[in-house]
């Protein structure tokens, strides 16, 4: 070695090497996450991840590190955190939702991102098709429409004298159609449906109070990141004025929600590592076809029924892969 080059590394001038995909990192991989809910809330999916990715040989604080940014059910914020993600340098960014794909395809065309969950992608343009995604973006699809409509299905077994229903639903969110299926659906039912839009915490509540007065029999609640976040205010509203609701996520019957039809994130999580995974070893998005839901899960809660005065019907007992009692 020269002694320039020696005197060079005693004085740390000698920069080292950032790694590249499909190289071995001498410094941890960055994936940074942009979530609608904050870490405690989204425990479950955020373990499955890192499940993933262990069982891939990707382990925090040894050759891992995740940023973790939530919206908190404020999906304006999205693109100042994506951008952000950008800055930092991740080698990944890992998205839920339709507007945190978005935000973070506009942040940068180069920096990979994988959907953890994503109803209809290519319907909403974030991705050209499943099979070829194009561009920087691959990952899961949770297409959430058909299942708006098993929902519905759902809701009206339990209901079934029902009459009025309602729907608890964002239509500032780019997958705001979703209620026009659901509402369609049940104008062929022979159901009047109306609809509560929501965009802020604060139009929860007058929500379900309009909803009350609609002497809405039943309610449906959209996947959003709004609804995500206040989860446990949207339950314990539904439970004050005695509406029985239908959610889509689990999380919603865990913080005392009726019951919940979904596919199951924690399996999506789980397998968004397998796409990390490739990508940090050289493939490209683009040349990874995205991958639908093979898990759903019917999550039923027998308390919150009781308190509604229902009687659960047997064919949804039968059919549940989990009764909380």
């Amino acid at each position: 070695m020269r002694r320039r080059e020696v005197i060079a590394l005693l004085t740390g001038s000698i920069a080292l090497p950032l790694p590249t995909r499909g190289q071995p990192s001498p410094r941890p991989w960055r994936i940074g996450l942009l979530e609608t809910t904050d870490a405690g809330a989204n425990r479950a999916n955020l373990d499955a991840l890192r499940d993933g990715l262990r069982n891939l040989g990707y382990v925090e604080g040894r050759n891992l590190a995740i940023e973790y940014r939530s919206a908190g059910g404020e999906a304006g914020r999205f693109a100042d955190m994506a951008a952000e993600l950008v800055r930092l340098g991740v080698d990944v960014i890992v998205t839920r939702g339709t507007p945190a794909a978005l935000a973070a395809r506009a942040a940068s065309s180069v920096v990979p991102i994988v959907m953890a969950a994503s109803g209809e992608p290519s319907e909403t343009g974030v991705i050209a098709s499943l099979a070829h995604p194009g561009g920087n973006v691959t990952g899961l699809s949770s297409f959430n429409t058909q299942l708006e409509l098993k929902r519905l299905e759902l809701l009206l077994e339990i209901i079934p004298a029902a009459r009025r229903l309602g729907g608890l639903y964002n239509l500032g969110n780019p997958v705001s159609p979703r209620w026009e299926a659901v509402r369609q659906s049940g104008l062929t039912r022979g159901l009047d449906a109306q609809l509560f839009d929501v965009r802020r915490p604060a139009d929860i509540e007058p929500a379900f109070q309009a909803a009350a007065q609609a002497r809405v029999d039943a309610l449906t609640v959209g996947m959003d990141a709004l609804t995500q976040a206040e989860r446990r205010p949207i339950a314990e509203l539904a439970a004050r004025h005695g509406l029985p609701a239908i959610y889509p996520a689990r999380e919603f019957v865990d913080d005392g929600g009726l019951i919940a039809y979904s596919v199951s994130y924690h399996d999506l999580y789980l397998r968004a590592a397998t796409f990390i995974d490739k990508i940090l070893k050289g493939a490209k998005p683009s040349e990874l076809p995205v991958e639908q839901p093979t898990k759903f899960e019917l999550v039923v809660n027998i308390k919150a029924a009781k308190a509604l005065g229902i009687e659960m019907p047997e064919s949804i007992l039968l059919r549940a892969d989990e009764v909380i009692e």
